[in-house]
């Protein structure tokens, strides 16, 4: 598995992380109704083009396995593939984040307690939550920063 820093972002490779994303989705959100994850999908790819690091899991084929997105020093995303889950490739990518670009912080959907518990795993704690994600759903958000960051 290779992690790396992906600065050309085209199309082909936004359809892979694209899949990895639903894939990732379908496993984790099962608080969301398939015309729900329909519904977000249609903003994923923006959301891949503009973030500011986007950090990629390849496979020797060169596969995306999974994949974050980092704003600020925030971690704005985290998806592995439904097939490549438990095989570490999330704590990888987000030790990848938090040494490289300094994540300390995120947001975690609080019906999502695994992704919650892998988290508090990695040194992260809450410390806000909200009734609503930031697109006004309601969908309960857990804010997290590492444990010993400090003030925000």
């Amino acid at each position: 598995m290779q992690i790396k820093e992906v600065t050309n972002r085209e199309d082909a490779l936004i359809e892979r992380l694209l899949t990895v994303w639903e894939s990732a989705v379908r496993a984790t959100h099962l608080f969301l109704s398939d015309e729900e994850i329909r519904n977000i999908r249609q903003y994923v790819p923006q959301a891949l083009r503009e973030v500011p690091v986007l950090v990629v899991a390849e496979q020797e084929d060169g596969t995306p396995a999974g994949f974050i997105g980092i704003a600020d020093r925030m971690l704005e995303m985290l998806f592995v593939s439904a097939e490549k889950r438990g095989q570490g490739i999330g704590g990888q990518l987000l030790r990848f984040g938090m040494e490289h670009d300094g994540v300390s912080r995120l947001a975690v959907n609080e019906q999502n307690p695994l992704a919650q518990g892998f988290y508090a795993h990695m040194g992260f704690e809450v410390y806000k939550r909200t009734e609503f994600d930031e697109q006004g759903n309601p969908y309960p958000l857990l804010y997290m920063k590492r444990k010993g960051g400090g003030p925000l």
